[in-house]
Formats: structure tokens, sequence, C-alpha cells
């Protein structure tokens, strides 16, 4: 069981780790960059986007995650990871924000919209269904969440979502994703994954289905980067240097 580490700077940390400890497997708080040295993989959580780069900014958080990437360890981003894990981000806030990058993709921020625009929606997920087993569809929970326009050649499409022609979206990302489509429809990305880099635009850990968070577990393996070194079962005592919790709002 590989120690997976859990970005906590804001957002949904509390919700991955509930869920790697549903698994058996223990998740810990990373909001220092020498914690990045004690574990194998790494999730980033949903949350405030532009709060969570700012916030990892401070704690020169930027350079260390970036090296993790380019190591090869596994790396999730959920909704906000997503966003900076992408090498481009389009709608975003007035002077941007920093991104991690490495995964080969553009991703609208916010792309459905405002809080009260969130839903739930099935998505046929073949990939995950053949590797984890159970149904051929996963129930995704969608927050402010972001979409994918467009992926590079060695990015994998795990999941899309194909937009209701009368679901109202932010007029921006309406016309980008018409410019994406050649039809009416408009079908955007939700799911990705590129060798070590997995993302998804929903929140997995928002649900009672574990199938993600173990096929993110069985890329350590896939990728040999899981080191005996990182291996601590459930309930066992770490020595991580903790700061206290900042409560802010959780979705990007």
């Amino acid at each position: 069981m590989a120690l997976v580490g859990v970005l906590a700077l804001q957002g949904s940390f509390n919700e991955h780790i509930a869920a790697l400890r549903r698994l058996g497997v223990k998740g810990v708080e990373i909001r220092k960059p020498e914690q990045l040295e004690t574990v194998a993989s790494l999730i980033i959580p949903g949350g405030e986007s532009t709060t969570m780069a700012k916030l990892a900014e401070y704690h020169n958080l930027f350079p260390a995650l970036r090296e993790f990437v380019k190591m090869g360890k596994p790396v999730w981003g959920t909704c906000a990871g997503l966003i900076f894990l992408a090498n481009k981000a389009t709608g975003q806030k007035i002077g941007g924000q920093e991104l991690i990058g490495g995964l080969d993709c553009t991703v609208h921020r916010n792309f459905f919209g405002s809080q009260i625009r969130s839903f739930e929606a099935e998505l046929a997920v073949p990939e995950l269904a053949a590797k984890e087993g159970g149904p051929e569809v996963f129930r995704g929970v969608f927050i402010r969440a972001p979409a994918i326009l467009d992926v590079g050649p060695e990015v994998k499409v795990l999941a899309d979502y194909l937009v209701p022609s009368n679901e109202a979206l932010d007029s921006n990302s309406a016309v980008e994703a018409q410019e994406e489509n050649t039809g009416s429809e408009k079908k955007v990305i939700v799911a990705v994954r590129q060798r070590n880099l997995l993302a998804t635009a929903f929140h997995p850990e928002l649900t009672a289905d574990t199938r993600w968070h173990s096929y993110f577990l069985k890329m350590a393996t896939e990728t040999g980067e899981e080191a005996s070194s990182s291996i601590v079962a459930v309930g066992a005592d770490l020595n991580l240097d903790q700061q206290p919790k900042i409560d802010l709002p959780i979705f990007q």
C-alpha cells in the first residue's frame, strides 16, 4: 500500500484522504516542498484554483511540484487540480494564475459557469470499467467545473460529456466549445491520462465509488515509481510537520 500525498492547501483534500482510507491506503497532507520527498504519488484536489495557486506560490511549492511531475511520479488532478496540470488554461481571472503544467491540453477554467450551474451526470467510462470492474458508467459530480477543450497526441481521453443544447454555459466557454465541434452538439473532454498524469474535471472523491482512486493507485506500479520507503499502512504514525488547515471555499 503506497503512501499517497494529497495537496492540502485548500479544497477537498479530506475527502480524497477518506476515499484512500476506504481502499486501505494512507493519504498524507502535503503543504511543504520537502514533504513531497516522502510520497510516491500525489493528488491535487478540487478547490478554488486561484487561491490554491497563491498559497502554492507562497509556500514555494511550484518548483517542487514541477519536478515531481518531471520525475514521472503519478499525479492526479481533480477539478482545480486539472487546471494546475494543464499546459494552457483559458477563462482565468484577471492576472491569470501559475500552472504546474505537464499535461498537453487546453482547459477552460470555468467552462460550466457559476456554482448554481453545478450538476451530476452519467459518464461512459469503458477503460475504467475494464480495469476496475463495475458498471460502464460513472456518476460525475461537476461543481463550477472546468472542461478540456483540446488535447495533444499523447493524451488518452477517458471520458467526455455531451453538453445539452439547452444548457446555459458561460458565453466565452460556449463559443470555444462550438469552435471545437463541427455539429450543433457540444462535446467536451472531462477525463484524460498522459503517461504518469491523470486528470478529471469532476469530483470522484465526493462519491462512494472509489474506482478512480483505485485506478490511480495502480498507476504507481505501471510507471515503476512505487518505492519501498513509501509503503505505509493505514494507522501508521507519520512525523510530518503539519500546518493548520486553511478554512477557505472548497470548489474552484
